[in-house]
């Protein structure tokens, strides 16, 4: 099987981050994963970008996490593929499949209501996961679902606790989505508990994982290491 880490955050872009996007590939490679998808906190969430930039800074400023992993995938060994992780009152969201251009080319989103920017992606051909939904923090006032306009749930969250994965799980099954593991990285080779998604063979791009885990195509697998 080939291991897949689905979200990872990578200094400097996401501020909660603790290791660069070198220190992150070389940690992945050496546990023998095939790939990572860098998911970086994105526009609308916990990004160390100056907000009042215009939209088109902010974007290009986004990607360059994603850009950096890619120029460093041959020398490491590894694939790289970029993703994103939406935010709303606490509540997060990863997209996986959208380009740089494709955001370049829709600065609208910074006023689309939460549920209308998640039905934009998914209408554009974006895979969305809701992450953690079942999460619990000081700043996260109350839990908000989104069934209607998701493809599946973050089951396995190798940073939440076993109860908060197990209502991910019910939440999952209950309305018929699809499940989904990522270890939500911050800490790089810190990082004890991971998870993802494994597939039978290697992945091509972002449009090739789309489309293996809209056709249930992917297994989740858990590593704890000692």
């Amino acid at each position: 099987m080939y291991l897949y880490e689905t979200h990872l955050h990578t200094l400097p872009t996401s501020k909660c981050a603790r290791a660069s996007v070198r220190e992150n590939l070389e940690f992945y490679k050496s546990l023998g994963y095939k790939g990572v998808f860098i998911t970086n906190h994105f526009i609308d969430g916990n990004i160390s970008v100056d907000r009042r930039l215009p939209y088109e800074d902010k974007i290009n400023y986004f990607f360059e996490g994603c850009e950096e992993g890619k120029a460093l995938a041959k020398e490491i060994g590894l694939d790289v593929f970029e993703g994103i992780e939406s935010s709303y009152q606490g509540i997060d969201f990863l997209v996986y499949g959208l380009s740089k251009e494709w955001f370049l080319a829709h600065p609208e989103i910074e006023s689309l209501k939460k549920s209308e920017e998640l039905r934009l992606f998914m209408e554009s051909g974006a895979l969305v996961i809701q992450a953690h939904p079942f999460r619990g923090s000081d700043y996260i006032d109350h839990i908000q679902l989104f069934p209607k306009v998701i493809h599946g749930v973050e089951i396995y969250n190798a940073n939440r606790t076993d109860f908060e994965n197990r209502q991910a799980e019910i939440f999952c099954e209950n309305y018929g989505l699809i499940p989904f593991a990522g270890s939500d990285n911050h800490a790089g080779a810190a990082q004890l508990h991971l998870g993802g998604m494994a597939f039978d063979t290697p992945l091509k791009d972002e449009q090739d994982f789309v489309a293996r885990i809209l056709d249930s195509k992917g297994e989740i697998f858990k590593i704890v290491r000692e």
